[in-house]
């Protein structure tokens, strides 16, 4: 499942396609002609496979109890097994498949790993608040393409879980929540020059820019054809 701040995820949808995708190319390459006639196991596969952010399988979570394995997916005509054959034979094809999965999880969660880069921060240092949107979140309305994307500086007071820090805002921004998350903060250097005070963007309440216009500094016109 994706959120706001990590868009490698490319979103939960996407995702679930791509591992859907890899479950069947792996079903062709393991079963052959005969793929679709398991498409019930890959079913039952991916909606019994343990997710560690529900801490639970996607069944289990709907319905509140664990599903039962089922005995068999034969379509009618085939070759029949029965007694402990069937059963082992249904067995081995899920653990077949979840192990698929398995893979599959692990290769995407490592291609997001690779652009992820772990950043914290003391208590006391002094970081830059990114005021522009970021993708799927509007929190900050619109602004200029010119104006400045981070004010500050401001000090962290304290450390909020993982990766959320509570900054000290001054006075202007009462209204605003104080605890952001660590991808919108930014390292500040120690250097007075480069701070950018909050009257001179005219942030209001909501956090948002007000701009107005200062002077025409061209005119053009310009005849369509």
């Amino acid at each position: 499942m994706s959120t706001a701040y990590h868009p490698q995820t490319d979103g939960q949808s996407k995702r679930t396609i791509q591992t859907l995708e890899d479950m069947l190319r792996a079903c062709v390459v393991n079963f052959g002609n005969s793929w679709e006639t398991h498409l019930p196991l890959v079913e039952f596969s991916n909606n019994n496979s343990y997710h560690t952010s529900i801490k639970a399988t996607p069944f289990e979570a709907l319905y509140g109890r664990k599903c039962l394995s089922p005995i068999c997916w034969a379509e009618v005509g085939d070759s029949q097994l029965i007694g402990p054959e069937l059963v082992h034979e249904t067995m081995e094809k899920i653990v077949q498949i979840r192990t698929r999965m398995a893979a599959a999880r692990d290769r995407q969660k490592s291609y997001a790993d690779k652009r992820r880069k772990p950043l914290e921060f003391q208590v006391g240092d002094k970081v830059l608040l990114k005021v522009s949107p970021w993708k799927g979140v509007i929190r900050f309305g619109k602004r200029g393409k010119l104006n400045p994307r981070y004010i500050g500086p401001f000090e962290i007071l304290k450390r909020i879980g993982p990766v959320a820090y509570q900054l000290n805002l001054p006075s202007e921004l009462d209204g605003v929540d104080n605890v952001f998350h660590v991808s919108n903060l930014k390292k500040c250097l120690s250097d007075e020059t480069l701070v950018v005070p909050l009257d001179e963007i005219q942030v209001d309440e909501q956090l948002r820019f007000v701009e107005e216009p200062v002077e025409i500094m061209n005119r053009e016109v310009k005849q369509l054809k």
